[in-house]
């Protein structure tokens, strides 16, 4: 199951080109997204935007990363409640989410265990949990699900969900 971001949108903007979308420059006939080696720059830019998003997604992060491996003991087994984002590599919103995550890791350091598990990665916790769209934040207490947040939302949503678990 590959999950799809629930706040990205797709935008075309189209501009007037000559034929075969070469434009003419001085006499000479360039073609506006390719290297000399052949390769289009629009595809090389997607990959290395891909990559650089893939490694700063958590590269500074200070939220533990759970796997399907270790889901068991570290959040159906804690004994503390457990904030889990569930994100994608590619999705931009799930940056702005994992930002906000970080800080109330910080914020409820020794009150609530924070962790982020790739949906893409670990489809099968996903479906689990129904999973459908990225990002979404689910709570647990005494291993079971108690609340959760879909998609990106002002962190006023996240504290307020954290606030009736740990009430409860």
């Amino acid at each position: 199951m590959a999950a799809s971001c629930c706040s990205t949108a797709v935008f075309s903007i189209s501009r007037p080109q000559t034929r075969y979308g070469a434009v003419a420059v001085n006499s000479l006939t360039q073609f506006p997204h390719s290297n000399r080696l052949g390769l289009s720059f629009r595809a090389h830019t997607r990959l290395e935007a891909r990559d650089s998003l893939r490694a700063s997604s958590l590269g500074d992060s200070r939220t533990a990363v759970v796997t399907g491996k270790s889901w068991d003991k570290l959040i159906i087994d804690s004994e503390l409640p457990v904030l889990v984002e569930f994100y994608a590599s590619w999705c931009g919103p799930c940056r702005m989410v994992h930002r906000v995550i970080d800080e109330i890791s910080t914020e409820y350091s020794g009150r609530l265990k924070c962790f982020v598990l790739d949906a893409d990665t670990d489809s099968q916790i996903a479906e689990d949990y129904d999973i459908k769209a990225v990002p979404v934040v689910l709570l647990f207490k005494n291993g079971e699900k108690r609340d959760s947040v879909i998609g990106t939302m002002p962190k006023d949503f996240y504290v307020a969900a954290i606030e009736r678990v740990l009430a409860s």
